[in-house]
C-alpha cells in the first residue's frame, strides 16, 4: 500500500487554509460573530434591503445556512427584516446602527488578517492566488446547479 501524497489534493490543501482563516479569524478579528456572519453583514452594507435568498446567493451560502446565519444576527440586534411592501411572503434585510458598528470594526480588523494570511505570497503571487481560488470556487458553485455546465479550463 502507497500513501497518497496530500500536497496534490486540493480539498485537503483548502481544509488546511480554512484551519488557518478560522485561526486567525478568531484571534484577530472576533470570537463572537463569524466570518460568515461577516460576509452577510458585508452583503448588505452594499445592497440594504436585499432577501435571505438572494444575501445567501451574494455569500455562497446554501440556504439553511443563510438562514441561521441571519436568525443569530437578527437576535444579535445586528439585522432588521421587514415585511417586503411588494410581495408579503419576503422579508428585506438591513444593517441595524450596531450592525453597521460592528461591520466598520470588523472591515479593519479582516484587513489586518488578510495582511497576516498572505505575507507569504508576494503581491504578484496574491493576485494570481486570488484569480485562481476564485475560478475554483466558481465552478464548485456551478456543481450546485446540475443544468448549469462546469466551465471549461482556461490554459
Amino acid at each position: 500500500m502507497v500513501a497518497v501524497d496530500l500536497a496534490t489534493h486540493p480539498g485537503h490543501l483548502a481544509r488546511r487554509l480554512q484551519q488557518a482563516h478560522y485561526l486567525l479569524w478568531n484571534t484577530m478579528v472576533s470570537e463572537e460573530i463569524t466570518s460568515p456572519q461577516f460576509a452577510v453583514l458585508n452583503a448588505l452594507v452594499a445592497e440594504p434591503g436585499l432577501d435571505q435568498r438572494t444575501v445567501g446567493e451574494r455569500v455562497g451560502l446554501d440556504r439553511s445556512t443563510v438562514a441561521e446565519v441571519i436568525s443569530r444576527l437578527i437576535r444579535r440586534e445586528l439585522l432588521d427584516k421587514v415585511r417586503d411592501p411588494q410581495d408579503g411572503r419576503r422579508y428585506l434585510l438591513h444593517l441595524t446602527e450596531e450592525g453597521r458598528r460592528a461591520h466598520r470594526k470588523l472591515t479593519v480588523r479582516t484587513a489586518r488578517m488578510n495582511q497576516v494570511f498572505l505575507a507569504p505570497l508576494s503581491t504578484d503571487e496574491q493576485t494570481a492566488f486570488f484569480d485562481l481560488i476564485q475560478r475554483v470556487a466558481d465552478a464548485a458553485e456551478s456543481l450546485r446547479s446540475p443544468e448549469e455546465p462546469l466551465a471549461a479550463p482556461r490554459r
